[in-house]
């Protein structure tokens, strides 16, 4: 079976024209779109429903920049799907000692209320991480992207690991970032690409998605 890149006639690059992308995704699902295909035989009906479904899966992988890593490892890997996502990641250790702090800080929040002064230094530290998140995103899509669409074959592992380590940090930062954000009583909405860059709901094999229709 074809792999995401291959679904849209891509090379295994992390580099993608999204615009090009995007009108490569609206082609085919128009051309396996179920409803095209309702008078067509049984067989024809299921293959249809099969590949309109990997279409969308396949979009929802490559769309975005870090779903696109995330994917791309898996791939490298030779994972279908992302093994331990439940599992928290552990604190990379340039931060370990700050995290510790954050972490004394945060169960200090959870045996009573928060006073002024807690509440702003636990909102100082998530604007703070937040801002590392961003940081860390911008290695991954930008330097690190780049070095492994340009790496050797022999070179490969290296840059593959680099892409997998910022992607640690950046799991691990988020999760804080959201233990702060609940111990402040608030739902974060400062997280970069919020909901939709995370690991584990981004890249998979979901529900149908109609084909969109350009605004």
């Amino acid at each position: 079976m074809s792999d995401f890149f291959e679904v849209f006639g891509l090379e295994r690059r992390l580099a993608i024209d999204v615009a090009a992308l995007q009108r490569r995704f609206y082609e085919l699902s128009r051309r396996w779109h179920p409803d095209f295909h309702q008078a067509a035989a049984p067989a024809e009906q299921a293959r249809a429903l099969e590949e309109s479904a990997r279409v969308n899966a396949a979009y929802r992988a490559l769309r975005d920049p870090i779903a696109r890593v995330e994917y791309l490892i898996r791939l490298e890997e030779g994972r279908a799907t992302k093994e331990g996502a439940a599992i928290k990641p552990k604190a990379p250790p340039a931060l370990l000692a700050e995290m510790f702090e954050i972490q004394e800080a945060l169960e200090e929040a959870k045996t009573g209320e928060l006073d002024g002064a807690a509440r702003t230094t636990l909102t100082e530290r998530r604007a703070a991480l937040q801002a590392r998140m961003a940081e860390a995103e911008a290695q991954i899509t930008g330097p690190l992207s780049q070095a492994w669409d340009a790496a050797a074959p022999a070179a490969r592992a290296a840059a593959l690991n680099a892409l997998k380590e910022a992607l640690a940090t950046r799991a691990y930062l988020r999760t804080v970032v959201d233990d702060l954000a609940n111990a402040l009583g608030e739902q974060d909405e400062g997280s970069p690409r919020g909901a939709t860059a995370s690991p584990e709901r981004v890249g998979g094999m979901g529900g149908h998605i109609g084909a969109p229709h350009p605004s």
